[in-house]
């Protein structure tokens, strides 16, 4: 059992329940990992200012790192979450599978892109030198690998957070990855 509870607009700070209703309206509810941040007075103010930063990637190319450095750090949650989100920015449930896999069949770029994402999570940032090569290779420039590692310094906190707090999934919960069939 976690010691973590998702906190309610009542015991977050004034601040987070600004944000908290800002949520509400923007997306019907408050997901509760955004919520779990709210444990903090900062934090989530914090995280969505950086989530939402500008970035040489499309929110396509953002989900492909997000499923991809989200499937490395075995986090359900975020899974969860990237999927559907995933879903709305056009992939299929096969290509979603596939992004989590670490590659692209459907899409050489995107192929480059996820393959330095998941390489960059396995590796803790000590890229290999291929990986990082095709990636340029493919199109994308040395502010789009800055961009892309920063995303992955993002996702991971998320699914640390999740991991340690294990608060419940609210979203419909992704599939397991079955490597050998994607």
């Amino acid at each position: 059992m976690s010691t973590f509870n998702v906190p309610t607009r009542e015991q977050v700070s004034p601040k987070n329940q600004a944000i908290f209703d800002n949520l509400q309206k923007a997306l019907g509810f408050v997901p509760n990992l955004y919520a779990t941040y709210a444990n903090s007075d900062t934090a989530l103010e914090n995280y969505l200012n950086f989530a939402n930063a500008k970035t040489s990637l499309s929110a396509k190319e953002k989900e492909v790192v997000n499923l991809a450095v989200s499937q490395v750090n075995e986090c359900i949650y975020c899974l969860s979450a990237h999927t559907a989100i995933g879903k709305m920015n056009g992939f299929t449930d096969e290509q979603i599978l596939e992004l989590r896999a670490g590659r692209a069949s459907f899409d050489n770029k995107l192929d480059a892109l996820a393959k330095f994402a998941r390489n960059v999570t396995e590796n803790r940032g000590r890229t290999d030198a291929a990986v990082l090569e095709n990636l340029l290779e493919v199109g994308y420039t040395k502010g789009s690998v800055i961009d892309i590692i920063s995303l992955v310094g993002d996702k991971t906190i998320s699914n640390y957070i999740h991991s340690t707090t294990q608060i419940p999934v609210d979203f419909p919960v992704a599939q397991p990855l079955e490597l050998e069939t994607v």
